[in-house]
């Protein structure tokens, strides 16, 4: 069966909800989704004092463990634009898997957050892409047969580049039920792809 990492980083649950539409996604899709995030790298009293959560379910991934999975969708909060650096430090750690091209040719995209609608969503997945073409991944995003992003009836997340919500900046606005459904439809097609790389994979139109 095909494998999808859904790999992420939240500190106040936004992110981790998103993953978890993201994996009945691919579950949808008839792969295998495994949910995991990335190592809190903020001293403890400085989250306590932020609010973050830090109770969440998913364990801790390993950088090597990467290459056991077909496909790896990141889950990557804005910070000023650009990537949290809780990610950036894990994906610092995967050099020996780019010396070994443990990850040429497995499907990756991202799905992001931020407090305010143009807080800088997209160019957060756009200046995390370089990544993971260095890495020589396939990379995907959220194609424009999802309709929800072309929705104007309601303030929501969204890009073609991947799925996305807002948290407010209070961080009290949770997921919207159109972002979460932006975020399982991304899952199915990450899911579609990566089954279609894999040998003797499905040629089905895509499911989106």
């Amino acid at each position: 069966m095909t494998k999808i990492l859904i790999l992420y980083y939240s500190s106040y649950g936004h992110i981790e909800q998103m993953a978890h539409a993201v994996a009945d996604g691919v579950r949808d899709s008839g792969a295998h989704a495994t949910i995991k995030r990335v190592p809190e790298i903020v001293p403890p009293e400085t989250a306590s004092a932020y609010g973050f959560k830090v109770d969440q379910s998913a364990p801790i991934a390993v950088p090597d463990e990467l290459a056991d999975y077909d496909g790896i969708v990141l889950g990557v909060p804005t910070r000023f634009g650009g990537m949290a650096a809780q990610m950036r430090n894990f994906l610092d750690q995967t050099g020996g898997l780019w010396h070994a091209g443990k990850l040429i040719g497995k499907v990756a995209s991202i799905f992001t957050s931020s407090a305010t609608q143009h807080g800088g969503q997209e160019a957060t997945i756009l200046t995390s892409i370089p990544t993971l073409l260095h890495h020589g991944m396939i990379v995907v995003g959220l194609p424009y047969s999802a309709t929800d992003l072309m929705g104007l009836d309601e303030v929501s997340g969204g890009t073609p580049y991947g799925a996305s919500t807002l948290s407010g900046t209070d961080n009290k606005r949770q997921p919207s039920e159109r972002e979460l459904g932006l975020a399982r439809t991304q899952g199915r097609f990450v899911a579609h792809v990566a089954i279609r790389q894999s040998p003797g994979g499905n040629e089905a139109a895509h499911p989106v």
